[in-house]
């Protein structure tokens, strides 16, 4: 599987939010860092296909998205970084309501949550409603929502927010282990969640790929201890 993106450009107003961006992408995590206006939602937008572009192709395997439709959709799974959910439902209600709306047969999909919820170590408050969670279980529940349909291209917008270090080294490896055949976008402000997992790093800046590699590259080239200082080098005046 392998998702192309090329000369991809996106404006609004006078504002050039992302500015033809190119590369290519294949399974693995790819850590997308920048600060805020650097483009990184407006990336995560357009691949899926929830803006409009400018410019540009996105190409699956050779085939533009937006020919693809309803098939591309369904390979895409997402973890949004606000918290929109439904407080009076409970975990398992929201996942199964999600789940039909991704058009998922009942009997698979309560299958498929009763196995998220217990590698998220939610099951003890599968019945429990949203509105009494913590940020850190409203996250894993985002993450659950994600995973449904086994998506083959992942994007997770900052996922381990709220979390606490436990939690956050929990997902960091679950996360870890599901990249082996999937694309997996994963934006934070967590430099080090990132440095130990990723296949390759993406530094943004003004719409544009500042810098590129993966995480030990990028120490060397930046003679860096670790890839927050890296980032730090480079946009630390953002």
């Amino acid at each position: 599987m392998e998702l192309v993106i090329r000369d991809l450009t996106k404006r609004y107003g006078e504002k050039l939010a992302l500015d033809s961006f190119s590369y290519s992408f294949t399974p693995g995590i790819y850590g997308i860092l920048g600060a805020n206006g650097a483009g990184k939602t407006t990336l995560m937008n357009l691949i899926t296909d929830n803006v409009k572009r400018d410019q540009g192709e996105i190409l699956l395997d050779g085939k533009e998205i937006l020919t693809l439709g309803a098939a591309y959709r369904a390979l895409l799974g997402y973890m949004p970084q606000q918290q929109g959910m439904y407080p009076d439902f409970s975990a398992r209600e929201f996942l199964l309501y999600m789940a039909e709306l991704k058009g998922l047969p009942r009997k698979q999909a309560a299958e498929q949550i009763g196995e998220l919820l217990r590698v998220t170590g939610l099951s003890d408050v599968a019945h429990k409603r949203l509105g009494g969670f913590s940020g850190g279980m409203k996250q894993r529940a985002l993450l659950c929502q994600a995973l449904l349909g086994d998506p083959k291209i992942l994007i997770l917008d900052e996922p381990s927010a709220g979390l606490d270090p436990k939690e956050r080294l929990r997902i960091r490896q679950y996360i870890a282990e599901l990249a082996q055949d999937r694309i997996v976008f994963l934006t934070t402000h967590i430099v080090s969640d990132i440095e130990s997992i990723a296949k390759d790093v993406l530094l943004m800046k003004a719409g544009r790929v500042l810098t590129h590699g993966a995480p030990e590259e990028l120490l060397r080239r930046y003679e860096a201890a670790d890839l927050e200082e890296v980032y730090l080098k480079l946009l630390g005046d953002d």
